[in-house]
């Protein structure tokens, strides 16, 4: 089964967070997605890992994700070291993503976006897209190559090489943030997380132009051979910066 795009986390929730409307900006263009984390986050201060579980199989049914995959790296404890990154390699040989949404690699304070597992993440996404294409590593499946890995949770001096606007999807995204609703609904959580998510997503929107946005920061050049690529409406793909399949029709989505 091919994945057109699949966002990985380190924990439940990171994914809806950091790239929520752009999942279902996607799935409606006709494009498949996914979603992967790489641990169970049994460490959260809300809910149990069976209930974690259960919110986020909800959120990724609103979102509209064809593909929902866990793994056990341990939360607090997800490292980029060789079995990681196999690990991460194999999946990415069994779902041959084009496009890989992961955390920011560096910076932060710790906590929050800044979690040291966050920035572990980025790295074995990283280096297990490398380890993807390397006939002789013992890695299952074919090798294959990810066209491009866009990151988000971008640390406050990273400015976002692109903003995607989410206007449209906000009310889809909002509903799956809330899916999870022993992290973001919890009554002994002082914070209120959701407004803001709302107030970074304003940000991100505001400097597109928009009301909403989601940013993301590219950690190496895209090659483009038309730069009108980068200005174009969507549903226009030729001559982008990689080759991209052509998104399924709804009638085809359904006979599959």
């Amino acid at each position: 089964m091919d994945i057109d795009l699949i966002s990985i986390g380190a924990h439940p929730d990171d994914v809806e967070v950091g790239t929520g409307g752009v999942l279902v900006k996607m799935r409606k263009l006709g494009f498949s997605t996914g979603i992967i984390y790489l641990t169970k986050g049994e460490m959260g201060t809300g809910g149990t890992m069976a209930i974690r579980k259960k919110e986020a199989e909800d959120a990724a049914e609103i979102l509209g994700a064809k593909l929902l995959a866990r793994l056990d790296f341990g939360d607090c404890k997800v490292e980029d070291n060789y079995d990681s990154r196999l690990k991460v390699a194999g999946l990415i040989r069994k779902y041959r993503p084009q496009i890989i949404l992961c955390p920011y690699w560096e910076g932060g304070h710790g906590k929050r976006q800044g979690h040291p597992d966050h920035l572990a993440a980025g790295k074995i996404v990283i280096n297990a897209a490398n380890y993807a294409t390397l006939k002789k590593i013992p890695a299952k499946g074919e090798p294959h190559r990810v066209k491009a890995i866009f990151h988000y949770f971008l640390p406050s001096e990273v400015p976002p090489t692109f903003v995607v606007d989410i206007t449209e999807e906000f009310d889809a995204w909002m509903a799956a943030l809330k899916a999870h609703k022993s992290q973001f609904l919890n009554p002994m959580k002082k914070r209120d997380y959701i407004w803001a998510l709302e107030s970074m997503a304003r940000g991100y929107g505001n400097a597109i132009g928009m009301k909403y946005g989601q940013g993301f920061a590219i950690g190496e050049p895209l090659r483009i051979e038309n730069l009108f690529c980068l200005i174009q409406e969507a549903g226009a793909y030729a001559g982008c910066a990689f080759p991209i399949r052509s998104p399924k029709k709804e009638s085809e989505r359904s006979r599959q």
